[in-house]
């Protein structure tokens, strides 16, 4: 046996939008695969804005639904902290595709309902997290095309891959994407979850850093890739400027 018999905790959110400093989780799945089946919980939030029309065209949820049925974020939130946290300190591994976004949203959206994130709960890094995107990027780096969730289902022929977009079901896509990568390159598998880990530490970084620079080259403009994965260190807010005596 190896890791990816399980147990594993599967992870998404919808979302407000894309920017995890400022959006909101509107939707979150938590998944629990092991050896007696796949277990799902899910969240429906009021995440206190207006849904953007553009964010409820992907997930289907307006601001009158969450409004109505969401539960309260904080509540919420705080339900989706613990689980995960008593999950990673129990060693099992959280996977997430495209893990960096889930993260850091759900750690922006802790602070500001004023609840400790994963970090200050574990009293450390968030470790161990296995992210199919990291991986498959690694693996084959070489190969051209989109790398979206809905691209990874196609390439290892994961069924129901057209029905993305509510959070149960990408974390189940995520999870059978997840078993067919190790099925394919069965030396993941054989790794130890810290050493996983830190090889997805340092291939997400290589990978940053090459994006990066094929985007100075192409004289692009903006912040570009993060080099820090999963979870970043957010950025100490901006003081205002002192006004100075006339």
């Amino acid at each position: 046996m190896n890791w990816i018999d399980g147990p594993l905790l599967g992870f998404d959110t919808e979302t407000t939008g894309i920017d995890v400093d400022s959006d909101r989780i509107v939707t979150a799945a938590l998944v629990r695969r092991d050896a007696f089946g796949t277990h799902v919980r899910t969240w429906l939030i009021d995440p206190g804005v207006d849904i953007p029309a553009g964010a409820t065209a992907i997930h289907g949820i307006t601001t009158e639904q969450a409004r109505a049925h969401g539960e309260p974020a904080a509540l919420a939130l705080e339900e989706i902290a613990v689980v995960l946290a008593e999950s990673i300190a129990a060693g099992i591994p959280v996977v997430a595709f495209n893990a960096s976004f889930d993260l850091c949203i759900l750690a922006a959206d802790l602070r500001r309902h004023g609840l400790a994130t994963l970090a200050e709960r574990l009293g450390g890094d968030v470790v161990p997290v296995i992210d199919p995107l990291v991986l498959d990027r690694a693996e084959d780096q070489y190969r051209s095309g989109k790398r979206k969730l809905v691209d990874l289902c196609g390439l290892y022929q994961i069924a129901d891959g057209g029905r993305l977009h509510t959070a149960e079901v990408d974390v189940i896509a995520t999870l059978d994407v997840l078993a067919a990568i190790v099925d394919r390159y069965p030396h993941l598998g054989a790794l130890e979850l810290p050493r996983l880990h830190a090889y997805q530490v340092t291939a997400h970084r290589a990978w940053a850093e090459g994006f990066n620079a094929w985007r100075t080259r192409k004289g692009l403009t903006g912040p570009g890739a993060e080099l820090t994965w999963p979870v970043r260190v957010p950025a100490p807010p901006v003081a205002p400027p002192v006004a100075q005596p006339v």
